[in-house]
């Protein structure tokens, strides 16, 4: 092989590695098919169900003057006094139960947030405890779970609503130049059998699918592209690339010089 061929070897498999590091916006950019002015109807109204293990946090009170009746039924868990930041602390059994003071055994799993604090309200009211009861009932353990790039993370979610997209912006860099867009899959469990659908944030189908607005204990599990060229080992071959360049640039001034 003479040096002109060994020369064009070189730059060719440089410009190779080059070219299979670049990222089109195709790629990567997000709802590529909306432009400005674009309105997309939401299909899917979602509130967050209850489910088993989740772990719930009660507060009761009320606006009459007897507040004293409402202390029986805020209590912290394990506690044999009323809690301080006045609510409680329960864990959703195997059976989808609560078990409260004075109430007892209330079915909880399925209802909304919403719907158990109008169900407590009823009981507490019906049931003669409180005349004015105000029940607020929060999700103390809506987490997300991501798994990609060979790491793991966990997002803690300060309401009871999280879209896919929300949870994309919250990975921030753990979601980079070679994550998949095409291949990025929400998995949760639906009636004892995990579930695993695939989300394009690329297209604003997304914004329809039944999988966009996240539960707790989902997860997001992303894929690389499968060419070798990942972010871990991006800067290996950028440095081969430029020992490669190095020498084919070394190689051309010896060829340049011989010829004098």
């Amino acid at each position: 092989m003479n040096k002109e061929n060994i020369i064009i070897s070189v730059v060719s498999l440089t410009i190779a590695i080059l070219m299979a590091s670049c990222v089109t916006p195709r790629r990567v950019n997000y709802l590529q098919d909306m432009t400005q002015g674009s309105q997309i109807q939401i299909e899917n109204k979602f509130e967050a169900a209850i489910a088993s293990y989740d772990e719930l946090s009660i507060t009761v009170s009320t606006s009459s003057s007897k507040k004293e009746l409402a202390a029986p039924f805020n209590f912290s868990s394990g506690a044999n006094s009323p809690s301080a930041n006045n609510n409680s602390l329960y864990l959703v059994d195997v059976n989808g139960n609560i078990q409260m003071p004075i109430l007892g055994n209330i079915h909880v799993a399925g209802l909304t947030r919403l719907q158990l604090q109008d169900t407590l309200t009823a009981m507490l009211k019906n049931g003669g405890y409180i005349d004015e009861p105000f029940v607020m009932v929060r999700f103390n353990n809506f987490k997300v779970f991501f798994l990609g790039g060979g790491k793991g993370k966990v997002l803690n979610i300060p309401n009871e609503r999280c879209t896919f997209l929300e949870a994309l912006a919250m990975l921030g860099s753990d979601v980079d130049l070679h994550t998949r867009r095409d291949h990025i899959a929400v998995m949760r469990e639906i009636n004892g059998k995990m579930v695993m659908r695939y989300l394009d944030p690329r297209s604003s189908d997304v914004f329809n699918d039944p999988f966009f607005m996240l539960q707790q204990n989902d997860f997001i599990i992303a894929d690389t592209y499968n060419n070798g060229i990942v972010r871990n080992e991006f800067s290996y071959w950028l440095g081969i690339a430029s020992v490669m360049m190095s020498a084919a640039s070394l190689i051309l001034s010896i060829a340049v010089l011989s010829k004098k």
